[in-house]
């Protein structure tokens, strides 16, 4: 007995010390950040972007002749960065997304996602806040005065139809002065969706009064790290998407561990000039013939677009790159792809990796012709990050190079024939896909992955949360004067739902993992159950069904599990005759089943085949979308996302960090009650149901158990509210079937002890399979005969 109790105990150590050493390795406080430099609009903007051929005459100086050289110091640009928006948030616009642009760059700042339900509200919210939304303004503090100024407006915000506008300065709210940009996130924290609030506002010297009915927050899939939230961590660089530099001028190349070239103008630094369209923008900037020179070039102009169709979630990207000099140039692009992609509960998701090192919040997908589809977790990111010695690099720029390239152009088409590249959460995905009518990007030369944050700057248990990205270089093309160069891709930024992925050929981005089929299954039935009107109830009656189907199975082993219990005492007297003799108590047990006809596996099976359909459904809440943003009850904010933990009250502002922390902490910022309700339960089934401890060995094991039950509660304190609701009824059915079946269970024993225990009387024959009469009818003993010298022959008589 001591010699069990031991190993149980090294046992149950070990894996709590595996667990506690993994979630060490593997397992981000809010940080702020200065704010955005206000803006005021270009005086002199270029034209759109056409669509051309890929490769085609530029546009010269408007009298047949290219134009003229012009030396860094006499190039123009916007002295001013500028912000403006595609998409709306009007739901009678028809647009799925809002997305802010900014010319300091001509990237991507910001997109939020803004379809509508069939009840007309958002069908993506944020679900990490509850106040109220004004919309995104880009704002920054006033110099020489209080105030926060408005450097742009989206369209069907609140804001807009509040009367908002670009360049305003709000003073107040509610008669509360605003003196800077985090007073005015202050305030608007303690509101709440359709609270209306009066906004004090100055324009052009005169003092105006809004009044503004908020929102819910849409869901900000991109965003700057410094407009994280609550969920935002130290360490993560405020980064706009989507920018775009140089990767080759006639044969010099950047680093791929490098952001831009060495003693290039950066493109990514520069305010570009702008030109509003409908339904997109497009941005140009020129680099002069002084500025290439110190890489080897020339004078060239880069262009680029962005536009977005209704009801899509794709966003239509154009680049150009038009040679303006007199000599022909070698000339590659550098696009960065997508970062700062939304980080909702990344210090409770279930998220499922293919790879054994599991998933980060943000992970990088890819598929090429060669590779199929690859996920490189954002783990390994950040730790070849912070294995690499790199004394001199920027804290503020990216990190690539620090592992192999995604792709590359090995010498043949199928290694850079791309399908994707993006950056995956548990439940949105966004990347680049190829433009419409395009099945693959085969004009790219190569692609690598990073961290856009700062290492060291990523404290431990909060690894989950790096903000992961990835860059593509295209191939180099030979310009001649006045040519240009253009590639045209898609950026996808959306659910993932199985229908929307594969439109886009994304759909390998949903891993099941094991037990996919069963998974997927579940989930139809799940959907289908949704009909009902309410996720919990689907989910309730989806375990119903399931353990109903299951209770044969549960009937047999609950048969089986009183077999051996009646077989317990002639258990207890061999183990006590052969207390020191192992072999001899195994062979003593195996003689006892076999006069008993019974076999101790038998119970075994039930749960084999019960095990794949569970971890199926458990599969099924942890990766459907279905799950998010649907609440328990639709009159409570309590436990308002199933996919994520009830969050019945908040305690991260004064229990200790250790506990509360996000990343940090065992249990999370919140107190949940349901994840209380499933040990609870479970206690109550090992009270109920477990048979009274008939020595010292048994007692303690029972203890241990108890024990293991509410170790296991600690480790699931943050489990989703859906996956509760189903451990709950899972339980709740457990419970009234084990009644049920010792109720319908036979009421005479099984065995008689008495013959068994003589080893003869009247134990029971077990019945033989069929298998085993056709083996004892074969091994039946040939008859015997006489020999035929001994025998006589009939009417035979003796001379």
């Amino acid at each position: 007995m001591e010699r069990r109790l031991i190993t149980f105990i090294v046992a149950s150590s070990a894996f709590f010390f595996v667990y506690i050493t993994l979630r060490s390795r593997f397992a981000v406080p809010p940080v702020n950040q200065d704010p955005v430099v206000a803006g005021v609009p270009a005086d002199d903007p270029q034209g759109p972007i056409e669509p051309n051929a890929p490769v085609g005459k530029a546009d010269d100086g408007g009298d047949g002749t290219t134009p003229p050289e012009t030396s860094a110091a006499e190039m123009k640009r916007p002295e001013n960065t500028e912000w403006l928006t595609v998409g709306s948030m009007d739901a009678a616009d028809g647009y799925y997304m809002l997305v802010t642009l900014c010319s300091n760059g001509a990237g991507v700042e910001r997109l939020e996602l803004t379809e509508r339900g069939s009840n007309g509200k958002l069908k993506y919210r944020r679900v990490d806040v509850i106040s109220g939304y004004l919309g995104y303004f880009a704002g920054s503090d006033l110099e020489d005065t209080d105030g926060v100024l408005v450097n742009v407006v989206g369209p069907g915000t609140p804001a807009a139809n509040a009367g908002i506008k670009p360049k305003d300065v709000i003073v107040g709210i509610d008669g509360v002065a605003v003196a800077s940009r985090d007073d005015l996130l202050a305030m608007l924290s303690a509101t709440r969706p359709g609270q209306s609030i009066e906004i004090e506002l100055t324009r052009s010297g005169t003092t105006l009064t809004q009044t503004a009915e908020l929102s819910q927050h849409p869901l900000d899939l991109i965003r700057l790290a410094k407009d994280g939230g609550p969920d935002q961590v130290a360490g993560n660089l405020t980064r706009l998407s989507c920018l775009l530099t140089l990767a080759n001028v006639n044969q010099k190349r950047i680093g791929d561990s490098n952001v831009s070239m060495r003693g290039l103008t950066n493109p990514m630094e520069l305010n570009w000039n702008v030109n509003k369209e409908t339904g997109g923008a497009s941005f140009s900037v020129e680099l002069s013939k002084a500025e290439m020179a110190v890489v080897g070039g020339d004078a060239l102009r880069i262009s680029r677009s962005y536009r977005l169709a209704e009801e899509s979630y794709a966003l239509d990207l154009g680049l150009q790159v038009d040679n303006l000099s007199d000599a022909k140039q070698d000339i590659g692009v550098r696009l960065e792809g997508a970062n700062g992609i939304s980080l909702e509960g990344w210090w409770y998701s279930t998220k499922i990796s293919p790879n054994w090192g599991g998933a980060a919040a943000r992970d990088i997908v890819y598929k090429t012709k060669s590779s199929g589809h690859v996920l490189v977790s954002g783990f390994e990111l950040l730790k070849a990050a912070k294995n690499e010695e790199r004394p001199n690099a920027n804290p503020t720029l990216p990190r690539y190079g620090m592992t192999p390239l995604l792709f590359a152009d090995d010498g043949g088409t199928a290694s850079r024939e791309l399908s994707y590249v993006g950056v995956d959460s548990q439940y949105f995905t966004v990347a680049y896909v190829p433009a419409e009518g395009q099945s693959a990007l085969t004009s790219l030369e190569r692609g690598g992955a990073g961290v856009a944050s700062d290492p060291a700057g990523i404290i431990r248990h909060q690894e989950r949360a790096v903000n992961s990205t990835f860059y593509v270089d295209t191939l180099s093309k030979e310009l001649a004067p006045g040519e240009f160069m253009r590639q045209d891709l898609r950026l996808f930024a959306g659910p993932k739902y199985p229908e929307l992925l594969t439109q886009y050929g994304l759909q390998d981005c949903i891993y099941y993992g094991w037990f996919a089929t069963i998974s997927k299954l579940l989930g139809k039935l799940l959907h289908g159950l949704s009909g009902v009107g309410n996720y919990a109830l689907a989910i309730i009656l989806l375990t119903l069904i399931v353990r109903g189907c299951m209770f044969p199975l549960s009937r047999k082993a609950a048969v089986n599990a009183q077999r051996m219990q009646e077989l317990a005492p002639e258990m207890k007297k061999i183990n006590e005759k052969y207390k020191d003799d192992m072999e001899g108590k195994l062979k003593a047990q195996r003689e006892l089943q076999q006069r008993a006809g019974f076999n101790p596996l038998a119970g075994c099976l039930p749960m084999f085949i019960q095990l794949p359909i569970f971890l199926g459904l458990y599969r099924t809440l942890s990766v459907n979308i279905e799950m998010r943003q649907q609440p328990a009850f639709s009159f409570s904010d309590w436990a308002s996302n199933l996919a994520g933990p009830d969050m019945l009250a908040y305690w991260g502002d004064w229990l200790w960090g250790y506990l509360s922390g996000r990343g940090t902490g065992w249990l999370g910022p919140y107190f949940n009650v349901l994840p209380v309700l499933v040990v609870v339960l479970y206690l109550v089934q090992q009270k109920l149901f477990m048979p009274p401890a008939t020595d010292e060995q048994t007692a303690m094991t029972q203890k241990m158990m108890s024990i293991m039950t509410l170790m296991m509660g600690l480790f699931f304190f943050r489990v989703p509210a859906g996956l509760c609701i189903y451990f709950i009824t899972s339980s709740c059915w457990g419970i009234c079937e084990r009644i049920i079946v010792k109720r319908t269970l036979p009421s005479k024993n099984h065995f008689d002890l008495a013959a068994l225990e003589g080893g003869s009387g009247s134990a029971p024959v077990k019945s033989q399979s069929l298998a085993q009469r056709i083996r004892s009818q074969v091994a039946k003993p040939e008859p015997t005969f006489e020999k035929p010298s001994k025998r006589r022959r009939p009417g035979s008589k003796k001379k």
